[in-house]
């Protein structure tokens, strides 16, 4: 879930065209300009669940950097950095994206971080390095203008630490749209199929577990294992919007499905229905 929060509070900032005219007035065609580099920093809050399934929220800090230089794309979302390979052109044209990813995954890494005294109990778990690479195309100047953007991509990452040792699949859709020169915003969905060593790490309950939990013994077994549904938007505070500060925020909904759903991790100590809210403050330059 931390992988979304960085990505809802930046990614339309950075994947808005470069509106280059007076702010004041509605998009002109003929003199906006796209494809040029830009690089978005930003911080804020987020309000997501204290581990994957919990029905307890917390607020967290929400850092973040995403941007192209040189048409090369890259997105810092917190515990998740992608970089796209392909340089990308300017203007509305269809693009090829192909890169490596990595994600650091915290789940139930600290025993603090989780109220529920059951899932505490079923005791702390080593953190996950997931390395992988992802393809995709995207195709600027869709619906609504010259400049919004749909894309789709699919990314496959492997544990490469000893945690749960397991890969996850991951196909996702996008949609991106300025409303004028200061605001956009934008509409995604996507799902994880995580294979049987990450269902067992993290869904599954042992005998000594039980004794300890008090929650019944499960053995789970791969799958899908979520969808996501979110919507994402920005608004230039100062400048346009790859130009100086704006507000950004984002929220998200997510489905536990299967084994990960049936789990008692979740059924029981959590919820099947997941949510994410991100509010703050993002500069490009």
């Amino acid at each position: 879930m931390k992988s979304l929060v960085p990505l809802a509070i930046l990614g339309l900032a950075a994947a808005s065209p470069a509106l280059a005219q007076d702010a004041s007035q509605p998009p002109n065609p003929a003199t906006i300009e796209t494809g040029g580099d830009s690089i978005t920093i930003g911080a804020g809050a987020a309000w997501l669940p204290d581990y994957e399934g919990s029905d307890d929220y917390r607020v967290v800090p929400a850092p973040g950097a995403i941007g192209q230089y040189k048409g090369f794309a890259f997105l810092l979302a917190g515990n998740r950095l992608s970089v796209d390979l392909i340089p990308n052109k300017p203007g509305p044209v269809w693009d090829v994206q192909a890169g490596p990813l990595g994600v650091v995954n915290f789940n139930r890494n600290s025993l603090k971080s989780i109220e529920d005294p059951r899932v505490r109990a079923l005791g702390e778990l080593d953190t996950a390095i997931e390395l992988g690479g992802y393809v995709g195309i995207g195709k600027t100047g869709v619906v609504t203008s010259p400049y919004d953007r749909l894309s789709v991509s699919i990314s496959y990452r492997k544990d490469v630490a000893g945690a749960h040792g397991a890969g996850i699949l991951q196909p996702t859709i996008n949609y991106l749209t300025p409303l004028s020169l200061k605001a956009a915003v934008g509409l995604f969905a996507s799902a994880e199929r995580a294979e049987a060593g990450y269902a067992r790490y993290y869904f599954s309950v042992s005998t000594a577990q039980t004794l300890a939990s008090g929650l019944p013994s499960y053995n789970a077994r791969g799958g899908w294992k979520n969808y996501s549904l979110g919507a994402l938007g920005t608004y230039a505070l100062t400048g346009d919007l790859l130009k100086g500060f704006k507000a950004v925020g984002g929220i998200n909904y997510r489905r536990m499905l299967n084994d990960f759903g049936d789990s008692p991790v979740t059924r029981i100590a959590g919820s099947r229905n997941q949510w994410l809210a991100a509010l703050g403050v993002a500069y490009s330059f």
